[in-house]
């Protein structure tokens, strides 16, 4: 994109960098999953990958909304939790199973609050701007988000870390 200079240039722009973000982190995910060993972890990380669609759905329609030319720009900041997520969990991951898990479980987490912050600020970005239809979608986003980073909270606290912690 060119210079920016209004927020509604900025808000097409943080649309276009999350959805190389979604892109990025659903690829990795793909990766991810083939490693995790406790059953619950790997269905999880496989409803997560319909949910980052949804949302990546969602910001294609954002973009498409503003009049704009539908493509992605690079999110450099995903590119490094991808990074040190593969590193952690698949090219050096833990031997132990819920070790690995346990692993697996903060990249996840790392990488789902990146998305949290960016559809929030969107989401106000869209609020800022009377795009209350936007604003709506993006929230709801996060909310999707939330609860998801939740129930590997409760998985990680209430299996994944006792095994690990054993193994």
């Amino acid at each position: 994109m060119a210079e920016i200079e209004t927020l509604q240039e900025l808000y097409v722009d943080e649309l276009k960098d999350l959805w190389s973000a979604n892109d990025q982190m659903a690829k990795a995910l793909k990766k991810i999953v083939k490693q995790a060993t406790n059953d619950k972890l790997k269905d999880m990380l496989q409803s997560s990958q319909d949910g980052i669609a949804k949302h990546t759905d969602v910001l294609k329609a954002l973009i498409e909304g503003q009049d704009e030319k539908l493509k992605k720009e690079h999110c450099k900041g995903m590119e490094g939790l991808v990074t040190e997520a593969l590193k952690h969990t698949v090219e050096e991951a833990p031997k132990s199973g819920p070790v690995l898990d346990a692993a697996i479980i903060a990249q996840y987490q790392r990488m789902t609050h990146y998305g949290i912050t960016g559809f929030g600020t969107v989401a106000a970005f869209a609020k800022a701007l009377k795009l209350d239809d936007d604003a709506t979608k993006l929230e709801a986003a996060v909310k999707d988000m939330h609860q998801g980073d939740d129930l590997m909270s409760e998985l990680a606290e209430s299996a994944v870390n006792v095994e690990a912690v054993g193994a």
